[in-house]
């Protein structure tokens, strides 16, 4: 399925036909910045208050509006009244005015005049090329003033409001737009300082101590951990090949028992990781996600998408002596081979995505953003104007000059391209080192198409100590033993979505992403070795 919206055919005939809405017609990639509305300069001002809605590229007035969640925000979400001196930002754009209101530091005592990047070339992105032939970007501390950018370190470095920098805010609207294109019409995005951020403060919009939320048997580690201090625990789905199966959400759900939960009510929010999944590997196909819309419609579930891995889908692997699969010849193609993600399917505004550019810019730029319906994209800025704030303006600014001043939306699907095939070449290293050096007659492994994780199953009953050691117990003899041959994976027990419950089955997790190819190798070699020694195999 296409993501909606994108034309990716030129028209050439020369026949006069009726001209399209500019407002509703089909978005080329290339005419993204073609289509945006012409804005004042107060636009782009000290801590100027943004909404999506002005930075869409055409009418979505169409569509139908969101469903209302007041049956499930909680009381302390439906008390925060967000912060009263921010809202006087917004008539610092009045021309003339002068400011003694607002605790805005002067730009003359920022110590920095000017900063100077070296980003990577369209279609060159290797450190070396990057090195060698990449474009020098300058940033100037009064850019702005002096009408050569919209965004500059005077404005980026000073306070600023908690849906983000209005320049960076513009931008992931219009992606959004592109990718997802929301079938109702009252969607916003607003900026996080990463996904993890953003959970934390989504769960004290919906859920209060006490409370279950939904998750895959195994899931993010860090989620759990999240959820945890609020008093909230996860109620595990399980699993097949493609993730979370949706007849288990619904058995869960259908059947679920208060009494033998503590007395918690029957849980309405569910969080899933649909692409690339953490730790699984597993990524739900398209028919799998609609499945699973539907049981949330039928349970009145509210989702939370996670979707840091969602450009890292890949191809097919081929087998230890297949090549590694070609990239998308084209932008179209790419965009067309994507799983549509739950977000263009939510005709009720029940999904709150979750996209950060953690796995495909930098971790460290601590940015990313949310988009879901007005009303609670509301609650949430209430929370972050008065806790996290916005993004780090400094990360803002840099990935501001490199996204849209360089690489426009066309260089950064390019990039995308690029990562894809950067991360599918790994995957396939780290298949092709398990198929030559891990025993498979205790140690078993499905490809992943997405992500940048490995999902190992050992069968740890035919361990020689099965018998007088418990599963937990040989999981970490085990796990000690891979360390000792110098190799790290990550225990399965990890990320248990319910740690109490009983477990059968042993799982290791490994990434193909933080190690060159060689290393990689050299690591599921000295893995293979431990296991072999941990059951007493041949080599």
């Amino acid at each position: 399925m296409a993501p909606h919206h994108v034309e990716v055919e030129a028209i050439t005939d020369t026949t006069g036909v009726p001209l399209p809405d500019p407002l509703t017609a089909p978005m080329p990639i290339n005419d993204i910045r073609g289509r945006r509305k012409k804005d004042e300069k107060s636009t782009w001002g000290v801590a100027a208050p943004a909404n999506s809605e002005r930075f869409k590229s055409y009418s979505h007035s169409h569509k139908p509006k969101a469903k209302r969640w007041d049956h499930y925000i909680s009381n302390e979400s439906k008390s925060r009244k967000g912060n009263s001196l921010k809202n006087a930002a917004k008539y610092l754009g009045k021309p003339g005015l002068i400011s003694l209101g607002g605790g805005l530091p002067s730009s003359e005592y920022f110590p920095f005049d000017s900063l100077d990047l070296t980003m990577p070339s369209v279609g060159k992105f290797s450190e070396q090329e990057t090195k060698e032939e990449g474009v020098k970007v300058h940033v100037g501390k009064h850019d702005l003033a002096e009408d050569k950018s919209i965004f500059d370190i005077a404005t980026a470095f000073n306070y600023g409001q908690g849906h983000g920098a209005a320049q960076l805010l513009r931008w992931v609207t219009e992606h959004t737009e592109l990718i997802h294109d929301p079938p109702y019409a009252d969607w916003a995005c607003h900026m996080t300082i990463g996904s993890t951020s953003a959970l934390e403060m989504s769960l004290r919009i919906f859920t209060q101590p006490g409370d279950y939320i939904l998750s895959e048997d195994y899931t993010f580690a860090t989620a759990i951990e999240t959820a945890a201090p609020m008093g909230v625990k996860v109620a595990g789905v399980k699993m097949d090949d493609q993730g979370l199966l949706p007849e288990s959400l619904d058995d869960v759900l259908t059947n679920w028992d208060s009494a033998a939960r503590g007395g918690a009510r029957k849980p309405f929010v569910l969080y899933t990781v649909p692409s690339g999944q953490n730790p699984t590997g597993a990524t739900q196909g398209a028919e799998r996600r609609r499945e699973i819309y539907k049981v949330a419609q039928k349970h009145d579930l509210y989702i939370f998408e996670d979707e840091p891995y969602y450009f890292l889908q890949m191809e097919p692997y081929g087998g230890p002596d297949a090549a590694t699969p070609e990239p998308p010849a084209s932008h179209a193609e790419f965009l067309k081979e994507l799983v549509p993600s739950l977000l263009s399917m939510d005709v009720d505004g029940r999904v709150l995505r979750m996209d950060s550019f953690s796995k495909v810019v930098s971790p460290g730029s601590r940015v990313g953003w949310i988009t879901g319906a007005q009303q609670v994209v509301e609650r949430y800025s209430k929370h972050a104007d008065v806790s996290t704030q916005g993004p780090s303006g400094m990360s803002q600014l840099i990935l501001f000059k490199l996204l849209d001043e360089h690489w426009g939306h066309p260089g950064y699907i390019d990039w995308l391209i690029h990562i894809r095939k950067e991360y599918t070449h790994r995957r396939d290293v780290m298949l092709r080192a398990c198929d030559q050096f891990l025993p498979k007659d205790v140690v078993s492994w499905k490809p992943p198409m997405a992500g940048m994780f490995h999902w190992l199953q050992i069968d740890w009953r035919k361990h020689p100590h099965a018998s007088t050691k418990s599963l937990t117990e040989l999981e970490d003899e085990i796990f000690m033993l891979i360390i000792d041959h110098g190799a790290l994976v990550m225990k399965g027990s990890w990320f248990y979505a319910e740690p109490d419950a009983a477990h059968d089955t042993m799982f290791f997790r490994a990434t193909f992403a933080a190690a060159p190819a060689d290393k990689i190798q050299e690591a599921i070699h000295r893995l293979g070795d431990a296991i072999r020694q941990s059951f007493k195999l041949k080599d």
